[in-house]
């Protein structure tokens, strides 16, 4: 089933062929995928070719695994995820290694999140910081249904709001900790991204307004003037090629900014301070 199954994908010109095969046919038995190669000759069901097959075509057609199985890994835990949101990245992670080193320098008591999504960055945040006040923040009321699933789940203290950036919080406390990963895609780039992106996960969590591929930078770094207490930190994700722009506009806002680079070396994530 594992051969057939890879190749199938193969000639389907998915991602990762043998990955998705693996998780699918081990979501198929009902098993964990590292147990299946504990289990090869175990005899296979009717009933259990016909739910590997299901999924397989559901692959073939390039849905992402992460929706035709309902979960994807981020930080070491196990995130629901559904279409309509966006699909938690391994790059990303690299906010939460860089706000854990934030947090030992100093402590990040409060956690706002710009975008919530499927939750993986204020649940983590939240687990990983032991932060009091964690506010997250999103546009889509079905971003935020799953993410107060998913802190429910993982048992996680987050306060969810609905509102189109942070001009929707009104007065609050500073935060000593904002994070974002905004649209950062240009439109006319779209042709150029892989059909399991293009033509499955959300737009509005993809795409840059059109015309203006400054929109979320600049949003962002006027919310870090604005609501960054002393001392805090803000870390925002970045798309290729796009940290000298950033540091540009970082500047112009009176901010004292760098990239920092992801393990594949791409300048990924923009760190933000005050200057007073």
């Amino acid at each position: 089933m594992l051969a057939r199954a890879r190749e199938f994908l193969e000639r389907k010109g998915v991602e990762s062929p043998r990955l998705s095969a693996e998780l699918l046919v081990a979501r198929a038995l009902g098993l964990e995928r590292l147990q299946l190669y504990l289990q090869l000759d175990r005899p296979i069901s009717a009933e259990e070719l016909t739910s590997a097959r299901a999924l397989l075509v559901r692959r073939g057609r390039h849905e992402p695994v992460a929706y035709i199985t309902g979960q994807r890994e981020f930080y070491g835990r196990s995130f629901e995820v559904s279409p309509g949101v966006l699909i938690p990245r391994p790059e990303t992670e690299l906010i939460v290694d860089l706000a854990r080193a934030a947090h030992v320098r100093t402590p990040c008591a409060s956690v706002l999140d710009i975008g919530v999504g499927s939750g993986c960055l204020a649940v983590t945040l939240a687990l990983e910081l032991g932060a009091t006040r964690v506010v997250a923040l999103d546009i889509s009321e079905r971003a935020l249904e799953l993410a107060r699933a998913n802190a429910a789940r993982l048992r996680a203290a987050v306060e969810f709001v609905r509102g189109d950036g942070p001009e929707s919080l009104g007065a609050r406390e500073p935060f000593d900790l904002i994070v974002s990963n905004p649209p950062y895609i240009a439109p006319q780039d779209a042709a150029g991204l892989a059909p399991d992106v293009r033509d499955w996960e959300p737009a509005e969590a993809l795409y840059t307004p059109a015309g203006d591929p400054d929109h979320w930078l600049v949003r962002l770094a006027r919310a870090s003037v604005e609501r960054l207490a002393p001392g805090g930190v803000a870390l925002v994700e970045l798309g290729l090629g796009q940290a000298t722009r950033a540091l540009e506009l970082a500047a112009e806002a009176g901010l004292s900014a760098r990239a920092h680079r992801d393990y594949e070396g791409v300048e990924r994530v923009l760190e933000l301070r005050r200057a007073d």
